[in-house]
C-alpha cells in the first residue's frame, strides 16, 4: 500500500501527464473536431443575370464552367422565382420569406431605395439571418446589401455578425465599400469588387469551418456598370458583360472549392440564383432572358424568372433538373425546416418547404405566385397558367396596360408568353381571380418605405 506522500506525489504526477497531453498533440488522443448539429448555407444571388446568361441555361457564348460542374452536381430549378422585378423589394423578399407589399419594401414610384432614402427593412421583420443566429449561426452578409444604407437598416441590424459590401447599387453615388458600418473604401475600385467579395467569403468559410454558418454573398455584377478584374476582362466571346458573367462563374467555383476542400460540402446547402431579370434597356450591356419574355422591371416572365442551382452533395441528387414551382421566398420555410426550426406564427408568410423537391421526395407545395410590380398586382399564375391583369414593360413604359378579361398563358407549353389563350379558358381565369381574392382579404400593406426622404 502506498504511503500518503507517495500517492500524493503519483497524483501531482499523473495532473502534469494530463495537463502536457493536452497541449501536445502527440500524446493528447486523437480526437475528431466535433461536427455541427446543423448544416450551413450559402446563398449566392447575383445582380440583373438574366434566364439565359449561363452555359447551363442556354447561352451559346458566354463560358460558365464552374456553374455548369454545380449543375451537374447538383439541381437545375427551371421555374424559380423571385417576388418582384427590381432589387430592392427582391432582397427583401428573398430574406423574410415575405412579398414586399406586407413589409413596405415597395413602392410605385421609387422602386428601389436610393443614396437620399431615409427608410430600409423594418426592424419588426425577422430574416434569415436573424432566425440562424439565434440558433449558434455564424452569419455573415458579404456584397450588396441594398435594404437601407443608414446605421438602423445595415445588415449587422438584421442578424448578420458582419458585413462587406455597398450598400446599395454599384451605379448610385457616392459609391462606398462598407466593412460593418464603416467606409472602407470611397469610392471603391470595382475591377477588384468580386475578387474581393470572394476573398472574404472563403476567409468567413474558412474561419467557421468547425462551426454552423450562414454565408449570403450578393454580388453587385453583372449590373451596370460593368468592371471586371485584368485576369477575365477581354476574355469572353461575349464581350464586357461576359466578362463579368465568366469572373462571377469564377467566384462560385472558388467557393465550393473550398468547402470541398475543407471536407464541409456534405454539411452545406447552396443556392445560386438572381435578384431580377436582364436589364434590357442597356442593350450589350444588359443580358439576356432567352427564351423568356421581357427584363428587369416588368412581370413578363424574363423580369421574375432566374436561373436557379441547387447543390448539397449526398443530400441533393446530382445531374437533375426540377421544373417544380418555387421562389426565393421559399428559402426561408425551407431552412428553417432543414435546421427544425419553427417558423414565426405571429406574421402571414409567403414561404414554402421546398426540401420534397430538393431532396427528390415529392412535388413542390407551391402551387401558385403573384407577379408584383412596386404595390400593383399585375399578374397571377395557378399551376401551369398565369393570368395578366395588367402589363407594362419594363422601362419607357409610363402607364401599365389593363386587360379585361385577362390575358392568359399556359407557360409549360409556351414560356415565351405569345399565345393568349384567355377566350379558350374562362374557367382559368374564374380560378386565378379566385385566388388573387383569397390573397387580398388578409392583405395588410403598410406605408412604402422606399418613399421616405
Amino acid at each position: 500500500m502506498l504511503r500518503f506522500a507517495d500517492r500524493c506525489w503519483l497524483i501531482v504526477a499523473c495532473l502534469v501527464v494530463s495537463l502536457f497531453a493536452s497541449a501536445n498533440p502527440l500524446l493528447a488522443a486523437d480526437k475528431p473536431p466535433k461536427k455541427p448539429k446543423h448544416p450551413n448555407v450559402v446563398v449566392i444571388f447575383a445582380d440583373d443575370l438574366g434566364y439565359g446568361d449561363l452555359g447551363c441555361f442556354g447561352h451559346p457564348t458566354i463560358a460558365t464552367p464552374q456553374l455548369d460542374r454545380m449543375a451537374r452536381e447538383g439541381m437545375r430549378l427551371t421555374q424559380f422565382y423571385v417576388a418582384e422585378c427590381v432589387c430592392t423589394p427582391s432582397r427583401a423578399a428573398l430574406l423574410t420569406g415575405r412579398l414586399p407589399i406586407r413589409s413596405g419594401m415597395c413602392s410605385d414610384t421609387r422602386r428601389v431605395l436610393f443614396t437620399d432614402s431615409k427608410g430600409g427593412l423594418p426592424a419588426s421583420e425577422i430574416t434569415i439571418a436573424e432566425s440562424l443566429k439565434k440558433e449558434g449561426y455564424a452569419t455573415a452578409c458579404i456584397g450588396k446589401w441594398h435594404l437601407g444604407h443608414l446605421p438602423q437598416f445595415l445588415p449587422t441590424e438584421h442578424g448578420f455578425d458582419s458585413y462587406y459590401g455597398i450598400p446599395y447599387s454599384n451605379d448610385m453615388k457616392p459609391t462606398l465599400l462598407l466593412r460593418g458600418g464603416q467606409v472602407a473604401e470611397d469610392p471603391v475600385d470595382q475591377t477588384t469588387l468580386t475578387t474581393r467579395y470572394t476573398s472574404e467569403a472563403v476567409s468567413f468559410i474558412r474561419q467557421h469551418r468547425d462551426d454552423a454558418f450562414f454565408l449570403y454573398l450578393p454580388h453587385n455584377f453583372p449590373h451596370v456598370p460593368l468592371f471586371a478584374s485584368d485576369a477575365f476582362k477581354g476574355k469572353s466571346r461575349r464581350g464586357l458583360y461576359g466578362d463579368v458573367v465568366e469572373e462571377l462563374d469564377a467566384s462560385v467555383g472558388q467557393v465550393l472549392a473550398t468547402l470541398r476542400e475543407l471536407e464541409i460540402a456534405e454539411r452545406t446547402l447552396v443556392i445560386f440564383t438572381s435578384d431580377n431579370g436582364p436589364w434590357l434597356i442597356k442593350n450589350q450591356e444588359g443580358g439576356s432572358a432567352g427564351l423568356l419574355r421581357g427584363g428587369k422591371g416588368s412581370t413578363w416572365e424574363g423580369g421574375m424568372r432566374e436561373p436557379t442551382i441547387a447543390w448539397w452533395p449526398g443530400k441533393i441528387a446530382p445531374g437533375t433538373t426540377s421544373a417544380e414551382l418555387g421562389s426565393t421566398t421559399d428559402l426561408l420555410a425551407t431552412i428553417h425546416a432543414i435546421v427544425e426550426l419553427p417558423l414565426p406564427n405571429d406574421r402571414v408568410l409567403d414561404s414554402h418547404d421546398l426540401r420534397p423537391v430538393l431532396f427528390g421526395t415529392g412535388p413542390s407545395p407551391r402551387k401558385s405566385l403573384l407577379y408584383y410590380r412596386g404595390r400593383q398586382l399585375m399578374a397571377a399564375r395557378l399551376g401551369p397558367w398565369k393570368a395578366h391583369f395588367k402589363t407594362q414593360d419594363g422601362y419607357g413604359q409610363a402607364k401599365p396596360i389593363e386587360h379585361n378579361p385577362p390575358l392568359l398563358f399556359q407557360l409549360e407549353h409556351d414560356p415565351s408568353e405569345k399565345y393568349d389563350l384567355a377566350k379558350n379558358h374562362p374557367e382559368v381565369i374564374a380560378e386565378i381571380r379566385q385566388l388573387v381574392t383569397e390573397h387580398q382579404k388578409d392583405l395588410v400593406a403598410p406605408p412604402s418605405q422606399l418613399e421616405l426622404r
